[in-house]
């Protein structure tokens, strides 16, 4: 079963990634205390889509020694290819997002980690939120 494994948000672009146990997410809107929520995530533009909500399979962190911490995305997911979602509805507990576009590395989680070639291809997903709610680790991930 595709699941949510954890959650994570960063108030500022260079603070520390705090775990969530229930992310809190509306439309056009980032999750509820992260910095893309508030205006000052590094690639922030107001009404751009593809800032909501960004995934990362547990599976391609493991492959390249990446902690989820350390990733820079939201929420790492267990058992689903990211890069199918790209132009596709889900929904993860109550809420429903969009699959936008991949979530290439960038000079950011280069210079943080070191990694950056390893994770081309498989860096994760940026999703808009369609329908507002919460939701966890443990959630279920769904194709709609």
């Amino acid at each position: 079963m595709a699941s949510v494994e954890r959650i994570f948000i960063r108030g500022t672009a260079n603070g520390p990634a705090i775990a969530l146990e229930r992310a809190k997410v509306a439309p056009g809107a980032a999750i509820e205390g992260d910095r893309y929520a508030n205006g000052s995530g590094t690639f922030f533009e107001e009404g751009k889509d593809g800032q909501d909500v960004t995934l990362v399979e547990a599976e391609s962190l493991e492959a390249v020694g990446l902690s989820a911490e350390d990733s820079g995305r939201n929420v790492i997911t267990r058992g689903i290819g990211l890069n199918d979602l790209v132009g596709k509805r889900f929904r993860i507990g109550a809420v429903e997002l969009q699959g936008n576009r991949l979530c290439e590395p960038c000079a950011t989680l280069r210079d943080r980690t070191g990694v950056f070639r390893e994770l081309v291809g498989r860096g994760g997903l940026r999703a808009d939120v369609l329908v507002a709610g919460e939701f966890g680790p443990g959630d279920a991930i769904e194709v709609l």
